[in-house]
């Protein structure tokens, strides 16, 4: 990962550099995310060199399972086919709404010197974030992943659907319930048009989704503005979305849904294996560390929510959040054809409780 980084670097002339190389930690920056279409921050591969895209991809790849590496690359695909699909209008203050250019790399720290640093590299339904502490990747979330279309035709009997995995599975679980099970897992009937953390740099009890409009870089005027607020409106209204829906799933300190601890073995393991999907979007040496959060007994203590309807085309939300574990998953949009998906780290996101701690033994006395 430094390695790939460090070519990064050493590719980008003295204007391109000046906005992708930050110092660490500049946290006001590093830890802001995004997952709409706005500007994340650092050099956009459209603005590259073919080269130069080259190397920024081995270096998204250096933080990615192969399986995760080609379901970013699809989701970045997408934006060709979201253009389409919305008639070649969609314009977001730019020349062009939908550019699968617009991704961008940005690193703080020097990874050829630095033993702590990180990197960021997110775009439209895409933000990946990484932190190596004291020479490790240590730390990999916030982490999201969408797709709009969720569902594409193509050639032959099947749809390309690149995060299936974290719907279908989501689903069967939900469906394999029994009905006191459901009455506790299923907190509201309809859902909420987004994920209820959005882009906070951290989560916190009593949050709530955030307007569209503030998960962007910058402030919306004039007409733009009326239209998203627009958008926005017009999404809750189809969903027939209340302030009761949206206090049901309100973020809570207390895990909302039913606990693990009440599922079948049988649950349980479909559970994990739906936790394995986000997980298993980072390299394995990393991932098996993150899956100790729920293997063996430690999935007693995650609870899975649910909001909305069950069927297939019918918006729907759920969440399993737990001790140093939050999964967020929605599909409302465009006719329940709009995925966001993201798996953090309540405690760690960014690398924060590694930070601290690192800190903490730099600057202890001599013979504490």
């Amino acid at each position: 990962m430094a390695v790939a980084a460090a070519s990064v670097l050493e590719s980008l002339d003295a204007a391109d550099l000046e906005v992708a190389a930050w110092p660490f930690p500049s946290d006001g920056e590093r830890r802001r995310w995004f997952y709409t279409p706005t500007d994340h921050g650092g050099v956009a591969l459209g603005d590259l060199r073919p080269a130069q895209q080259r190397l920024v991809l081995r270096l998204v790849a250096s933080g990615l399972s192969r399986a995760g590496y080609v379901t970013v690359s699809t989701i970045m695909g997408l934006e060709d086919v979201l253009d389409e699909t919305e008639g070649w209008m969609s314009m977001w203050g730019r020349e062009r709404g939908r550019d699968p250019g617009r991704y961008y790399m940005r690193i703080f720290g020097d990874p050829a010197r630095d033993r702590t640093w990180s990197w960021r590299f997110g775009g439209h339904h895409v933000s990946i974030n990484h932190t190596v502490v004291d020479g490790r990747a240590s730390a990999t979330t916030p982490c999201f992943l969408g797709a709009d279309p969720a569902s594409s035709p193509l050639l032959g009997p099947h749809s390309l659907r690149p995060l299936a995995g974290a719907e279908d599975l989501g689903r069967e679980l939900v469906r394999s319930l029994d009905d006191a099970q459901r009455a506790q897992s299923v907190v509201a009937a309809v859902a909420p048009v987004d994920i209820v953390g959005a882009n906070r740099a951290r989560v916190a009890g009593g949050d709530l989704p955030l307007p569209l409009a503030a998960i962007w870089r910058g402030r919306f005027e004039g007409e733009l503005a009326r239209a998203v607020d627009a958008y926005q409106d017009d999404a809750e209204r189809v969903a027939g979305l209340t302030t009761e829906h949206l206090d049901a799933v309100r973020l809570s300190l207390a895990p909302k849904g039913i606990q693990a601890a009440l599922l079948s073995q049988d649950q349980q393991r479909l559970l994990r294996t739906l936790l394995d999907v986000y997980v298993g979007r980072i390299p394995d040496a990393v991932a098996d560390e993150e899956a100790a959060k729920y293997r063996g007994e430690s999935i007693n203590d995650l609870a899975f929510a649910w909001a909305g309807g069950m069927e297939p085309g019918q918006g729907h939300y759920y969440r399993v959040q737990g001790p140093r574990l939050l999964v967020e998953y929605d599909n409302t949009q465009r006719g329940a054809n709009h995925v966001h998906t993201v798996w953090r780290d309540v405690d760690g996101d960014f690398g924060e409780d590694l930070l601290r701690a690192h800190h903490l033994r730099a600057h202890r006395h001599p013979g504490s």
